[in-house]
């Protein structure tokens, strides 16, 4: 018995309709998009109606959308959160990805929910419940490694595994983030997150000595999984996710296109796996996920191995390595040989301050490079490119817009002509045309291909034409635009009334939790989330910090760990003379003790 392939997809983010669409036509399978509140980045909201015109276009393409309501629900937001839910459901959108479990005791339509990382999703116990609750999907979290995605996909072989492929990272567990509600606030788990981990901190120890000065210590490089796409797939990975709702519409075409093109290549020899949506996808430029923003890259212990995953020199994007400055002078600096700038390029470096310095570079004279005014570099200095001129030009051309390809076949019945149009998605349509016909004085085949080629801007493309006449019948022009114009609103009219949106029913469940007791880590900050875990035997349910802050209690989990940074790691047996515990000071004088658990190999960050 053949086995179905396994559809994968590829999820991009969508600040607004716009960028959507523009990931939609650089090769997204699915888009991810924020409605007007309850999503985890509050300043990537849309309106109902800008929603249903991203879905309307994306679903002719068999392109899913996704609206995330991936924050903690307070108790006043209830009933706003469940009519939300409706108007989502009615306009067609495919799925929720949430954190709150409290929407499962919502009379809600039988839309399909995501259990977004927010819900700390690192366990095939925790993945296995969730799923046993009515959740097909669960976005893992960012630290897992191959095998342990493997390890979860084997002990609960029905979920969809979606997994982060690219972007920001956060340096603590996702949802399990409490320092900007702590210091600002400002609530990560509500969608209000101030990125206090990219701020600057002294390093000190117990006797207040200083081991480090003004340094992003917890700031991470970027992800980029690049090299582990077929890697992620079979480990049991369904759906890349690309991380990026607050990223602007470059940054999203760039990205997409990118792993559009890593995907293709291993599903174009893997055929146990297929592509998940539909469309022809013509790009405008060559993606390079080096000439947009980011902070250097790592693939995030995904390969099992720690490597360098930090951005202690700066939060700021470094871009793309170009090299080694070789000589410098007063008014220009030549560079190693092979590397080129263009006028107007953006540069920076690390200094020998510790500080990044970044620069424009006004004109390029051979092997001399002059910027507008000099910065304080030195021979031998890597040099960054953060702002690519030519390539931002390629990026600012109009895309390509999506086509799926259409066969046609022209033919006669009694009562005049009639079209067969069948696209590569499988849906089939036949329109006709009363005429009198009349034998033509010559051929009308050439003129009859050309005119049903013309299909112009649609969302089809024409891959062959068949003419099937008895006679040589006399067509005009006019009647081939017309049989055209009729076959392509019978295709969008069959798009949207074939696609199937895959339902789901929560029903309810009340299989134990992994957990009887809850802390505030918990995340339970309304009434029906209490429900659920009560029904699934939680014992104790501690409310979320949110909702009653808790002193002395780490407000960060951290995969990252400063001494492993340092070389100090225990594990290696590598010593330091320093005294702990260590702390993190910020500019104001607030203080943060670490704490590291290293039989779990995890960093806690505690607030003074």
């Amino acid at each position: 018995m053949l086995r179905k392939p396994i559809e994968i997809e590829l999820l991009a983010p969508a600040r607004n309709a716009e960028t959507g669409i523009a990931a939609i036509d650089n090769g997204a399978d699915a888009v991810y998009i924020g409605a007007g509140s309850y999503g985890a980045r509050q300043a990537a909201g849309n309106s109902i109606e800008d929603i249903e015109s991203l879905v309307n276009y994306a679903h002719i393409f068999g392109v899913k959308v996704y609206v995330t309501l991936n924050t903690i629900i307070a108790e006043e937001d209830v009933q706003d959160v469940k009519e939300l839910i409706v108007k989502l459901y009615s306009i067609g959108v495919d799925a929720l990805i949430i954190q709150d479990l409290g929407i499962l005791e919502m009379d809600i339509p039988p839309i399909a929910l995501h259990a977004s990382t927010q819900m700390d999703n690192r366990t095939p116990g925790k993945v296995a419940f969730l799923h046993k609750a009515g959740i097909p999907r669960v976005v893992l979290a960012r630290e897992l490694s191959l095998q342990q995605i493997s390890a979860i996909r084997n002990a609960v072989p029905g979920v969809e595994i979606e997994a982060f492929v690219h972007g920001a990272l956060c340096v603590s567990y996702s949802g399990q983030c409490y320092a900007s509600q702590h210091s600002f606030g400002r609530s990560a788990n509500r969608g209000e997150c101030a990125q206090f981990c990219r701020l600057p901190f002294d390093l000190v120890d117990a006797e207040g000595n200083v081991i480090s000065r003004q340094k992003h210590f917890l700031s991470l490089k970027d992800m980029n999984r690049s090299g582990y796409v077929e890697q992620m797939m079979d480990a049991g990975v369904v759906s890349f996710k690309i991380e990026g709702r607050l990223k602007d519409v470059s940054y999203v075409k760039n990205i997409t296109a990118h792993y559009r093109k890593l995907i293709d290549a291993v599903l174009a020899r893997r055929p146990e796996y297929v592509r998940s949506s539909y469309g022809r996808n013509d790009l405008q430029f060559t993606p390079s996920p080096y000439k947009s923003f980011n902070r250097g890259f790592t693939d995030y212990f995904l390969s099992g191995e720690r490597g360098d995953i930090t951005s202690f020199d700066t939060p700021k994007s470094m871009g793309e390595p170009m090299g080694h400055v070789r000589v410098v002078s007063r008014q220009f600096f030549t560079m190693q040989e092979g590397v080129e700038f263009n006028n107007g390029d953006g540069a920076c470096f690390v200094g020998n301050d510790g500080r990044l310095h970044g620069f424009r570079i006004n004109r390029v004279d051979g092997i001399r490079i002059f910027p507008q005014s000099m910065p304080p570099l030195f021979p031998g200095a890597m040099l960054y490119r953060n702002a690519d001129i030519a390539f931002e030009r390629e990026l600012a051309r109009p895309d390509a817009p999506r086509r799926l390809s259409v066969s046609l076949e022209f033919g006669e019945n009694v009562d005049g002509f009639a079209l067969l149009a069948k696209d590569e998605s499988g849906i089939e349509v036949s329109v006709s045309v009363p005429f009198t016909k009349d034998e033509a004085r010559k051929p009308q085949s050439e003129n009859i291909k050309n005119q049903l080629s013309k299909w112009g801007n649609t969302p089809f493309v024409v891959d062959r034409v068949d003419v099937n006449l008895a006679k040589e019948w006399f067509v005009p022009s006019s009647l081939l635009s017309d049989i055209r114009r009729r076959a392509c609103d019978a295709l969008i009219e069959a798009h949207n009334m074939q696609y199937i949106r895959e339902e789901s029913a929560i029903l309810p469940t009340n299989h134990p939790y992994v957990e009887s007791k809850l802390s505030y880590l918990g995340n339970v900050s309304n009434s029906l989330a209490r429900k659920f875990y009560s029904r699934h035997s939680v014992e104790k349910i501690s409310p979320a910090f949110e909702v009653e802050p808790v002193a002395g209690v780490p407000i960060m989990y951290c995969k990252h760990c400063i001494k492993y940074s340092f070389g100090w790691c225990s594990k290696s047996g590598e010593k330091h003379s320093y005294k702990e515990p260590f702390y993190l000071v910020s500019g104001d004088g607030r203080r943060f003790r670490l704490q590291f658990d290293c039989a779990e190999c995890m960093m806690k960050v505690i607030a003074e």
